[in-house]
């Protein structure tokens, strides 16, 4: 009786964990992307006057974050394995609600610059619920436990840019930084007194360098494998996003409402990724996440390739929301496959190096899609993406279904 109703506090404790968090992530991320819609807006309101300008620095803007963020994400997560995942929580969410307040009362682009230079640095907020989560979680329900936190982060993505987009039009640019640094600081209020975390320290604090954390990290097989697959799904699927308003206008070029459409045809995959991450979370527990890894890459790849041949709004974003069902089963099963393969005591640093995957694979499919869309033309975008994600397919089977399949053989073998 004492073991069940023990069983039964662990099982209520992680639920009511999982729901605090996935309403934190929530916040977190509607916060991060509020100033989406308007931070290049909010420039022309620092003396940026000259159109190609405000281009340069807004793009400046976006990348200083994601730059900072990927090169502090190996700090973060070392020290999360040290001292817990919620004091990085605590210090992720209060060092971005101070650097956002700030951004409200800059003078000049430069100072904006830094403000989110900084921003980036103090970030690592997701890697770290990501991690708290995972092993919170019973082994063998983190896949739906992750596929919810995945759809919070997804839904606060998209609700983000709407509620910054009104708020900006309704109090001015400047007081939204402040409204968002608020909202931070209460997501991280119900971190420090609603989440509790069982986190035994280490007895011996380790003092490895980088190189050698990396070199641990890197020898666990299949892990360096799973940074490069998440390196593709981010450079193939968010290379695509700065496009897709374009290839609105391309479609309804006469459209009277043109950034209504834009912003409903990008929230459709959105929406679909939010929706279907829960239940291909708990599909990845019963049957694999190895396995709805790769049918969620290769159903995306499938559904990239006709967006670039659609005649009409209604079918791009009838193939964005099919997409994005895809979509709903990357991040969760990838994050469930780093829980279980990473090294003991190692947890958050392995979650930092796959967030640092990502972000990588962010940046650097921006500039490839980019690329590709000034020589190639917009719809060869959509084209590219499904080449990515098929060879992502090609490179999982070589080195993570095979190479598991054939461990699992030698290992039968030798008993």
């Amino acid at each position: 009786m004492a073991q069940g109703q023990l069983r039964t506090l662990r099982w209520e404790k992680w639920k009511r964990t999982l729901f605090i968090m996935c309403l934190v992530q929530f916040f977190a991320m509607a916060s991060i992307s509020c100033v989406t819609p308007f931070l290049p807006l909010y420039l022309q309101e620092l003396e940026l006057s000259d159109p190609g300008e405000v281009r340069v620095w807004a793009g400046l803007m976006f990348g200083a974050n994601l730059l900072t963020a990927f090169i502090f994400s190996f700090v973060w997560g070392k020290l999360g394995d040290r001292y817990g995942r919620k004091p990085m929580l605590v210090r992720a969410g209060i060092g971005m609600s101070v650097t956002i307040t700030w951004m409200g009362f800059v003078t000049d682009h430069l100072q904006l610059l830094l403000l989110r230079l900084l921003n980036g640095a103090a970030a690592g907020f997701s890697p770290a619920a990501s991690a708290l989560v995972a092993l919170d979680a019973p082994r063998e329900r983190s896949g739906y436990a992750l596929g919810m936190l995945h759809s919070s982060s997804i839904c606060g993505t998209i609700c983000g840019p709407l509620i910054g987009g009104v708020c900006a039009d309704r109090f001015g640019f400047a007081a939204v930084f402040s409204l968002l640094g608020i909202s931070i600081f209460g997501a991280t209020l119900l971190v420090i007194f609603l989440v509790q975390e069982t986190f035994a320290a280490p007895e011996r604090q380790e003092r490895a360098t980088f190189r050698e954390d990396f070199n641990v990290i890197v020898s666990r097989k299949p892990l360096p494998a799973l940074f490069v697959s998440a390196f593709f799904i981010r450079m193939a699927t968010v290379g695509t996003l700065p496009l897709v308003p374009l290839y609105v206008q391309q479609l309804v070029p006469e459209q009277a409402n043109l950034a209504f459409w834009a912003g409903l045809t990008t929230a459709a995959m959105g929406i679909a990724n939010m929706l279907a991450a829960p239940p291909l979370g708990k599909w990845s527990d019963r049957c694999g996440a190895q396995y709805v890894l790769v049918f969620a890459v290769l159903g995306a790849a499938v559904f990239f390739v006709p967006q670039a041949f659609v005649q009409h709004l209604w079918q791009l974003i009838a193939l964005r929301f099919c997409c994005g069902l895809f979509l709903g089963g990357m991040t969760p099963s990838l994050n469930v496959l780093i829980r279980r393969y990473a090294p003991d005591g190692m947890e958050s640093r392995t979650f930092s190096y796959s967030n640092s995957a990502l972000i990588l694979g962010g940046m650097v499919g921006s500039v490839v899609m980019g690329a590709v869309a000034s020589v190639c033309g917009l719809a060869a975008v959509f084209l590219c993406s499904a080449v990515i994600l098929a060879i992502d397919v090609c490179w999982m089977r070589q080195t993570i279904i095979l190479a598991r399949s054939a461990s699992a053989t030698s290992g039968s073998a030798e008993r």
